[in-house]
C-alpha cells in the first residue's frame, strides 16, 4: 500500500500492470463508470447583459484607467520595457512606479495575442484547447486545508496533496492539473515545489501550472516539464507545455513574482492567465460596470507586457469578480453579481478576441446545500460566458480556504452533466423518429419499440453519483445522502488508482534533479 494513502482508504487490491495511453484514458474502473476524455466544447450562444453601447462605454473606461490613473508595478525590470515603448512613468521608487498607457499602444499589443492555443503536457492525448468554444475544467487549486467526513477538516499535508492529484487523474471531466489541490504544509516552502511537481509529473500526465512565487520556482517547474516531456530546450520553447496563472494585487497593482513569472515564461513561449481578483465595494467599486473596467485595465496591461516581449505568445485573462458582504467584508462567491459580472467580462473578452479563465466557487463551510446552489450558480456563469477554462472546477470550499474530498466528487457529476448538456442537439429524421411515433400511436408506449431498444443504454446522461430510485428503495438501502455516496466513490477511487505510465529513466531524471536542487537549497526563503 502507498504509504501516503490515507488511513480511511482502504487498501488496494494486487492488481496486473495496464500500460499505454488506452488503459490509462479508460472510462473507468470497478469505481464508476465515468465520461470518456474529451475536450467539452460549448455549442450555446453566450448571454450577453451588455449592449453593444454598454460594451464600448466599458472598453472607453478601461481605457481611461490605464491613460489617467495608470497601473503601479512593483517591477523594475517591467517598468523599463514599458518605458521603452514610450509609456508615461512616474511615483517612481527603487522597486516600483506607476505606469500610465496609450490606448493605441494597449490595442496593438492585445491585437497580437492569438484568440485560441494549445497546451501540450507529456501525454499528448492530454492536450488541451484554450479559446473559441472550448471549455476545460481544473482541480481545486491553493486551499491550506482539507476535509473529508471520517476526518473533518485539518490543515493540509503531503498526503492529502498526493490523494487530490490522483482524483485529479482518475477524472475524464478534469482536463488540467492547476495549482496545489491542497498545500501540503508539512514541506518547507524552499522545497515545496519541487516535491509537489514530482508529484504531479509521476501521478498525472495531464497540463501542469507554475506558481509564480519566486524565479527560482518558476525556472524549476519549467525544468522538471522539459524533463518529464524529453523535450530539447527548443522544443519545449517551440509550442505550449505548461502555464501560469498570475494575479493583480488589486486595486490597480501588480507585484513583482507575478510579473517576473509572466515574463519568464513569455520568454519561453509558455502562457500566462492573467486574473484580477476584484471584490466590489472593497477591492474595486461597488458597481458592477466599475469592477468590469477596473479588472479589464489590470488585465489588458499585463497582456500587452506579454506581446512586448514576445509578440504572439500565448496568453488568456481571467475574471474573479464578485462582491463581499457588507455587513462583514467577507468574500461572497456564486452570488447574482459573481455570475453577471462573469457574464459581462466574457463580453469584454470576446471584444478583445481573448481566452477567459472563471472558476467554480463558493463560500459554503460544508458539501451541504449552499455548496451546491453557490458552484451551480458559478459553473451556470461560465457556461452562459462563453468561459474556456474554469479553476477549482472540483473540491473548492470555504471561499478557497479547504479542498474537500466529497465536495470534489460532487462537484466531477455536475461537470459530467454540464458536459453532457452542452452536446451539439441532432433533428436528422432518425432523431425526430416520425416512424416510432406511427408505431406507437395513440395510447402506447416507447419502451419496447425497436427504435428505444437500439438506443436506450446510450441515449440521457447515466450519473455515477446521483440516486435517482424512488423514496421506499432509497430507505431500504440505508438513506444514504449525497455527501455519504460521495465519501464512498473517493475511497473506492484511490483504492484503485494506478499511476499513468512514465519511463523509469524519465522518473530517475526528475529525482535527480529534484535532490540537486534540494541539495542547493531549492527556492530561497527569509525563514
Amino acid at each position: 500500500m502507498d504509504p501516503l494513502i490515507s488511513d480511511a482508504v482502504p487498501t488496494p487490491p494486487k492488481r496486473s500492470k495496464r500500460g499505454g495511453r488506452a488503459a490509462n484514458m479508460r472510462r473507468g474502473g470497478a469505481a464508476i463508470a465515468q465520461m470518456p476524455w474529451e475536450i467539452p466544447i460549448n455549442t450555446d450562444r453566450p448571454t450577453e447583459p451588455l449592449p453593444a453601447e454598454g460594451v464600448e462605454a466599458i472598453h472607453d473606461g478601461t481605457m481611461r484607467i490605464l491613460e489617467e490613473v495608470g497601473v503601479e508595478f512593483l517591477n523594475i525590470e517591467a517598468v523599463e520595457i514599458f518605458r521603452k515603448e514610450g509609456c508615461l512613468i512616474d511615483n517612481e521608487t527603487p522597486e516600483s512606479a506607476r505606469v500610465r498607457f496609450g490606448r493605441d499602444y494597449i490595442m496593438e499589443k492585445v491585437a497580437l495575442a492569438p484568440s485560441q492555443f494549445t497546451i501540450t503536457p507529456r501525454n499528448p492525448d492530454r492536450v488541451i484547447e484554450i479559446g473559441g468554444k472550448h471549455i476545460v475544467f481544473g482541480n481545486v487549486s491553493s486551499p491550506p486545508n482539507c476535509s473529508d467526513l471520517d476526518r473533518g477538516r485539518r490543515i493540509g499535508d503531503r498526503s492529502a496533496y498526493r490523494d487530490f492529484l490522483k482524483l485529479t487523474q482518475y477524472f475524464n471531466c478534469i482536463h488540467f492539473a492547476g495549482g496545489y489541490p491542497v498545500e501540503p504544509m508539512d514541506l518547507h516552502p524552499s522545497i515545496r515545489h519541487l516535491d509537489c511537481l514530482y508529484d504531479k509529473l509521476t501521478l498525472t500526465d495531464k497540463v501542469v501550472h507554475a506558481y509564480s512565487l519566486g524565479t527560482e520556482r518558476v525556472e524549476d517547474v519549467i525544468e522538471m516539464v522539459r524533463i518529464a516531456g524529453q523535450l530539447s530546450h527548443d522544443e519545449f520553447d517551440a509550442r505550449p507545455r505548461m502555464y501560469t496563472n498570475i494575479n493583480s494585487t488589486s486595486p490597480l497593482k501588480h507585484d513583482w513574482p507575478m510579473i517576473d513569472g509572466l515574463m519568464r515564461l513569455a520568454r519561453r513561449g509558455q502562457p500566462t492567465i492573467i486574473t484580477p481578483f476584484t471584490l466590489a465595494g472593497a477591492m474595486s467599486p461597488i458597481t458592477l460596470a466599475g469592477t468590469v473596467a477596473q479588472s479589464m485595465a489590470e488585465s489588458l496591461c499585463a497582456v500587452a507586457l506579454v506581446q512586448t516581449i514576445n509578440p504572439g505568445c500565448p496568453v488568456a485573462i481571467g475574471t474573479f469578480s464578485s462582491n463581499v458582504d457588507m455587513k462583514t467584508g467577507a468574500p461572497a462567491f456564486g452570488t447574482p453579481d459573481y455570475m453577471r459580472t462573469t457574464q459581462m467580462t466574457g463580453q469584454m473578452a470576446r471584444h478583445y478576441r481573448l481566452p477567459l479563465r472563471a472558476s467554480n466557487t463558493c463560500v459554503s463551510n460544508a458539501p451541504d446545500n449552499q455548496a451546491t446552489w453557490e458552484s451551480s450558480n458559478s459553473l451556470f456563469a461560465a457556461i452562459t460566458s462563453g468561459v474556456n477554462v474554469v479553476y477549482h472546477a472540483a473540491g473548492w470550499l470555504e471561499g478557497g480556504l479547504c479542498a474537500s474530498y466529497e465536495k470534489f466528487i460532487m462537484d466531477c457529476e455536475q461537470l459530467q452533466q454540464l458536459i453532457a448538456y452542452m452536446k451539439p442537439v441532432r433533428w436528422d429524421a432518425d432523431e425526430i423518429a416520425l416512424d416510432a411515433i406511427a408505431e406507437v400511436g395513440q395510447g402506447g408506449h416507447f419502451f419496447g419499440i425497436q427504435h428505444t431498444q437500439d438506443r436506450y443504454e446510450s441515449a440521457f446522461y447515466a450519473p455515477f453519483l446521483s440516486d435517482w430510485s424512488n423514496f421506499e428503495n432509497w430507505r431500504d438501502r440505508g438513506s444514504v445522502q449525497t455527501a455519504e455516496r460521495a465519501n464512498k466513490v473517493w475511497k473506492s477511487i484511490l483504492a484503485e488508482f494506478e499511476p499513468p505510465p512514465m519511463d523509469q529513466a524519465i522518473r530517475e531524471e526528475l529525482e535527480d534533479f529534484v535532490a540537486r536542487r534540494k541539495q542547493e537549497g531549492g527556492a530561497p526563503t527569509d525563514f
